[in-house]
């Protein structure tokens, strides 16, 4: 990601194709955050529920929002 790709304050949504822990998706906030920018929300299409990620987003203050939910055992 360039550094001057997010406009001070530019709400930004992030999607991805999958959520299971959350780390990489918190790595990608942290980033917006650092370039200026707000998270506005967070989309995946899968959601590996028992591994916690997206109520670690949650937690965290982001909306976060997916289409299919699977056990990530």
């Amino acid at each position: 990601m360039h550094k001057d790709s997010i406009y001070p304050k530019e709400k930004i949504i992030i999607i991805d194709d999958l959520i299971a822990t959350g780390g990489t998706a918190d790595a990608a906030a942290q980033l917006v955050k650092k370039s200026g920018g707000e998270v506005a929300a967070f989309i995946f299409a899968i959601n590996l529920f028992d591994l916690g990620g997206k109520k670690l987003l949650e937690k965290n203050g982001y909306k976060s929002f997916s289409i299919m939910d699977f056990p990530g055992h």
